[in-house]
């Protein structure tokens, strides 16, 4: 099975505050085989989630999976409240890079021929 980067299968990946004290990020798809396949293969869990976040665990307050969406929505517990003096990113809009980066499993597409 190949991989790829969830940003070259999601049709949106963002990320934005949850209130001051939480991020939330978000994956949409228009692809619902792509979207099962990620959902299926179990590589998006809290515990992927912290590590690639440099988080405990225990930070991930939401992991959901929406099928009528085709996405996914998770929300951790921020380092440092939005707006505090060495707060990098008050919006929480550029939370969504490392997600994006992640590499997924996917089908491998049959071969011209």
């Amino acid at each position: 099975m190949a991989e790829k980067r969830l940003y070259d299968l999601a049709k949106v990946i963002r990320s934005k505050n949850s209130g001051p004290f939480s991020i939330t990020l978000d994956a949409l798809f228009s692809d619902a085989k792509v979207y099962y396949g990620i959902k299926k293969s179990g590589v998006i869990t809290r515990e992927k989630i912290a590590e690639i976040y440099q988080l405990k665990p225990q930070m991930i307050t939401q992991l959901v999976f929406f099928d009528a969406a085709l996405g996914f929505k998770i929300t951790f517990d921020r380092k440092i409240s939005s707006g505090t003096c060495l707060d990098t990113d008050v919006y929480g809009a550029q939370q969504h890079a490392p997600l994006g980066e992640l590499m997924v499993p996917v089908e491998d597409e049959p071969e011209d021929g």
